[in-house]
């Protein structure tokens, strides 16, 4: 879609822009004056008309007339399509016409009448303000071109002084004086403060300093944009997004990552700069890894959470992290818009739109990848079309990297049959002799690799780099996503693959039969809860207690053998081992209790079947 000033070549819109209007006036029942088809094609020839267009589509439209000689300029016949209204495009129109006017006619002033509260409210955000008709055009021929308009006897009646319109004036001479007298606040108040922070405190009052006074023409006021937080990757989505918003829509846009992991200095550096390429406003990175371990991974390891038996969460789990963070930036500056590249097809919209509407429900949402059902093609040719030129196509792999792990997908994640083939993996086998590995954990916290301590964040990367050269933690997870369809992806997530099994095993070990029991179905839950965005529902907090309670003797040694594309689990040492008991060991002969007392048992444990058995036959 594009917003433009009309010329010869949009004649061809003439006739279905003068309907609109018709039909316009006729389902609000307000005023509006009707045009025709050469009135309209007369502003275009002069080039005093804006037209939006869906390729060649019609959208939009409005047109500047010229009365008293030039000293007032109208916008009007501001319309938009029932196909596109509710989208904002109207306010890009008039944006687009207000800053043509002025362009083209600076010294006029620039006046409206209008009935409808969306338009007034556009004008005023522009500068226009609500005067009497007294202070609009005398000439007469404007006021006949309110003959059509179904309110025209009001009009009449009250000798043109006031009718069901509100008379809206921006006036440039009133704006120049009031800008000037704001600069010349600002230029005596930095005077100040250079002042007060640059003179030497000893100077002795009667010295003569030489400061540099500081030019008037340095400060350039301009109005305020509106405010706009995007959740920015780097990639093509959040890309058209940040030009999208930038460039098109002249907001001032915050570019905010937030890093859960997996990322270098140098990524990152290379993330900001592209960000400000696209024409962001501010470029932020939050890092939030330690955070992310401490309210999410803890307790993906806790319950040993594999998404259907294989999939370790390793990148939705961040979602809602990231929001939360991305959320509290966007409160912290005072964001008008919150946008993301979210699809409509995918489980993120729902996670990142579900935290949004939480934790901050003031600030409106814009999705325009979801909303304008924009496909890859479509993004890359806009971004060629505003000089940005990148290899977009050539990425054949959308990779997605945190500390948990790493997502992969293709054109083979869209299959059902496909393998991702071995170059698809961001690690490769480097590594193929055997190599015994030593985790130790604390109370269910991973504490040590080999013996070397650092915090569970630390361990955890320092792990993943050992392991990925065995090109271990490779899979495929098939899913159910939250809006009900199925999903395929690939991931490599070699630390939380070793780990969660060690962990498992060191469960085992050291939790009894019902503790086990009923932590594997919560843990699923838990699991289950946070892939569908319900991060921030008190039941979390629930199974975080129970989940965080039942570690306190999980600690020990785990030994691993790390193999080219798979580990072995060797056994465990720990103090807290349920096999070191005196009381009995399995498979052996025991002390603790006698042969008829086996049997005794036996007998009636077998009770309930036997009943059954009997009655049933």
């Amino acid at each position: 879609m594009e917003v433009i000033i009309a010329d010869k070549s949009h004649a061809i819109y003439a006739k279905i822009i003068c309907k609109t209007i018709a039909d316009s006036a006729n389902v609000r029942g307000t005023g509006i004056a009707k045009r025709t088809p050469e009135y309209i094609i007369q502003r275009m020839n002069n080039s005093n008309a804006v037209i939006a267009l869906d390729k060649n589509k019609f959208v939009g439209f409005c047109y500047i007339e010229k009365w008293d000689h030039g000293k007032f300029v109208a916008n009007s016949g501001l319309i938009v399509h029932p196909d596109y209204r509710g989208r904002g495009i109207a306010k890009l129109i008039k944006e687009k016409v207000f800053k043509h006017s002025r362009a083209k006619f600076p010294e006029a002033k620039v006046f409206s009448i209008t009935t409808g509260l969306p338009v007034m409210k556009m004008n005023s955000d522009l500068g226009y303000k609500p005067v009497t008709f007294s202070e609009l055009t005398k000439d007469q021929s404007f006021w006949k071109g309110c003959q059509t308009c179904k309110n025209y006897d009001v009009l009449q009646r009250t000798s043109q002084s006031m009718c069901l319109c509100t008379g809206m004036l921006f006036d440039p001479n009133l704006m120049k004086q009031r800008s000037k007298k704001t600069k010349m606040k600002v230029f005596q108040r930095l005077k100040q403060i250079k002042q007060t922070l640059f003179l030497p405190k000893d100077l002795n009052k009667d010295t003569k300093t030489t400061t540099n006074e500081i030019s008037i023409r340095e400060f350039k006021l301009k109005p305020m944009k509106k405010k706009l937080v995007l959740a920015y990757s780097g990639g093509l989505d959040t890309s058209y997004c940040a030009v999208h918003f930038s460039k098109d829509l002249d907001y001032e846009v915050h570019a905010v990552s937030v890093n859960t992991g997996g990322f270098t200095k140098l990524e990152i550096n290379s993330i900001e700069k592209k960000a400000y390429a696209m024409g962001v406003s501010v470029y932020k990175n939050i890092n939030a890894v330690d955070t992310y371990y401490q309210k999410v991974v803890k307790f993906l390891i806790y319950g040993n959470v594999l998404k259907n038996n294989c999939y370790p969460l390793s990148v939705s789990a961040e979602r809602s992290m990231q929001a939360i963070k991305i959320i509290e930036y966007a409160k912290e500056v005072g964001a008008d818009f919150i946008a993301n590249g979210s699809t409509g097809a995918g489980n993120d919209q729902v996670r990142f739109d579900l935290i949004f509407q939480t934790l901050a429900p003031e600030i409106k949402i814009v999705t325009p990848i979801r909303d304008l059902q924009l496909t890859r093609l479509q993004e890359i040719d806009y971004l060629v079309s505003k000089g940005i030129d990148m290899p977009w196509s050539k990425a054949t792999y959308s990779i997605n990297k945190g500390l948990w792990g790493t997502s992969i997908g293709g054109s083979e994640t869209l299959t059902s049959n496909k393998p991702l083939p071995e170059e698809a993996y961001p690690s490769q086998l480097e590594k193929k002799e055997n190599e015994l590995v030593k985790l130790t954990f604390s109370k269910g916290e991973i504490i040590a690799v080999n013996n070397q301590v650092g915090l569970p964040q630390e361990i955890i990367e320092t792990l993943n780099k050992l392991a990925s050269q065995y090109a271990i933690g490779r899979d495929i997870h098939v899913g159910d996503t939250i809006i009900g369809i199925k999903g395929r992806v690939g991931f490599e997530a070699a630390a939380a693959s070793v780990i969660i099994k060690a962990h498992h095993l060191l469960e085992k070990h050291t939790l009894t039969k019902w503790q086990l029991q009923h932590k594997e179905y919560l843990a699923n839950w838990y699991g289950t809860h946070l892939h569908e965005g319900l991060f921030l529902d008190p039941v979390m907090r629930d199974l975080e207690a129970f989940l965080e309670s039942s570690q306190t003797n999980v600690s020990g040694d785990v030994f691993v053998t790390l193999k080219p594309y798979h580990f072995t689990l060797n056994g465990i040492s720990s103090e807290n081992d349920l096999m070191n008991s005196a009381v009995g060991c399995y498979g052996e002969e025991n002390k603790a209790w006698t042969a008829d007392e086996a049997k005794g048992f036996i007998k009636i444990y077998a009770n309930q079947s036997k009943i059954f058995q009997n009655i049933h036959k």
